[in-house]
């Protein structure tokens, strides 16, 4: 039993360790090699796992694709107070709005509720003995994080979501955006 705990622990700081962040990591949108990427287009997004790793930055690749985790504390946005629209790194879907994020004191940009039902997909999660609930990007799929029921009103969750997949446009670039789909 111990030896387990120990393999699990050490797997958890393993992880963490490879998924370090930096503020100089390039989002996806200054990436104009990335076809599937739109902060408008709807369409689900399949790619081979082989295109994301090539369209990707390592970051993102290893916590969209991989299910990976940043380190907590290390993200631009978890403490940013701008307003406008956090998009999905990997495709440019919506996810949050600026004024549904909050303070959570996890480590990682939080939010209490997306932007539609369809910006996030919820899967189980039992990975390291723990029993969580997953989110993932609507469009592509790309993981993003996880919900827990410990948020503030008026939804009682908290999207604990890693900032390193995650795109970020101020409210009139975003308005935008919004307007040509509309």
């Amino acid at each position: 039993m111990k030896r387990t705990l120990l393999s699990v622990v050490t797997a958890i700081i393993l992880l963490s360790c490879n998924a370090q962040n930096t503020d100089k990591t390039k989002t996806n949108m200054e990436n104009k090699n990335n076809p599937h990427y739109s902060n408008t287009d709807t369409n689900k997004v399949v790619v081979k796992d082989e295109e994301w790793k090539s369209l990707l930055s390592p970051e993102v690749y290893y916590i969209a694709r991989q299910k990976g985790t940043e380190r907590p504390w290390t993200s631009k946005y978890e403490n940013s107070k701008e307003i406008g629209t956090y998009y999905c790194a990997v495709c440019g879907n919506p996810l949050f709005k600026s004024d549904t994020k909050f303070e959570s004191g996890c480590g990682w940009p939080s939010f209490y509720e997306p932007i539609t039902k369809g910006s996030v997909i919820y899967l189980p999660d039992n990975s390291f003995g723990m029993k969580r609930t997953e989110v993932e990007c609507g469009r592509c799929k790309s993981h993003l994080g996880h919900v827990f029921e410990d948020g503030p009103p008026p939804t009682g969750l908290r999207y604990c979501i890693n900032g390193v997949v995650l795109d970020f446009k101020k409210a009139k670039e975003a308005e935008a955006n919004y307007n040509k789909k509309h």
